[in-house]
């Protein structure tokens, strides 16, 4: 695939060219690492402007490091080590703890990714680049001596580091990054997983809720409903009972009133 560069890359190119790299090199350490973008038509019409601020940003940095790449330069680092009789040691000198060496000796703080150096496994003399930017490559020596022995008992012969691979190393840290890059990604992706698997329950949650709310609402207007059903008949009951009583009385009143109001008649009629 062919990416357009939006940073300086070591030992790839610099923020503006166009490379062609291998497909699982662009889509899991340079795009996600925003090193990179898909060269599109879109994206080369920006190239030219990519070069321009990136140059000058560089410019400015190379000014601001170039006393620290002064300092760095022709710097030696002593480890002295455990080995066998044929100079192999147990164990290696790693690019992490070559960077807390020049820290240590310089008080400069350096990226053990920025030290472009394989594992050191063997005694000797060995020279590595500190890649401050893409211009300032300052160069430093490490002495590897046994233990026991003075640092200059490895000046007088280099031990080739035979069972060393031959492979560039600025190839095998990008493949190193790549991969830390896409342990990242899957530990980002595990934890949105989860975090969707934690909103899925809480919506559950909040299901059941509602249903258990819907269920009392049902049942409360159910017995409404049954109470008001109950409370007609009852009513209807009373007002019956109610016209009937009140006949009856009228009707004895009646009774009662027709045989005094003839007896008064008749008195009324004698006298």
């Amino acid at each position: 695939m062919k990416v357009l560069l939006l940073k300086d890359v070591y030992n790839l190119g610099r923020a503006g060219d166009v490379k062609k790299v291998a497909d699982g090199f662009g889509r899991n350490f340079l795009i996600p690492q925003k090193l990179a973008m898909l060269a599109t038509a879109g994206a080369l019409k920006q190239a030219g402007h990519i070069k321009k601020v990136a140059s000058e940003q560089r410019e400015v940095l190379n000014q601001e490091l170039s006393v620290v790449a002064e300092r760095l330069e022709g710097l030696e680092l002593i480890f002295p080590v455990k080995a066998g009789e044929t100079g192999k040691l147990y164990g290696s000198i790693t690019t992490s703890m070559i960077a807390e060496a020049i820290k240590e000796k310089t008080e400069i703080e350096i990226d053990r990714r920025q030290v472009d150096s394989q594992p050191i496994k063997v005694l000797g003399v060995h020279s590595t680049r500190l890649r401050l930017t893409m211009d300032l490559l300052p160069e430093i020596k490490i002495i590897v001596h046994r233990e026991g022995e003075p640092p200059e008992s490895v000046f007088d012969e280099e031990i080739a580091p035979e069972d060393v691979p031959v492979e560039d190393f600025a190839e095998l840290q990008v493949e190193l990054d790549a991969i830390d890059a896409e342990a990242a990604a899957e530990a980002e992706e595990k934890t949105a997983k989860e975090d969707a698997e934690v909103q899925a329950e809480s919506v559950d949650v909040d299901s059941d809720d509602q249903l258990e709310v819907e269920l009392e609402t049902d049942a409360d207007e159910e017995i409404a409903e049954v109470e008001t059903e109950v409370e007609d008949p009852v009513a209807e009951l009373v007002d019956e009972v109610g016209v009937s009583a009140a006949e009856e009385i009228a009707e004895v009143e009646s009774e009662v009133e027709d045989p005094v109001a003839e007896l008064v008649d008749e008195v009324g009629v004698s006298a």
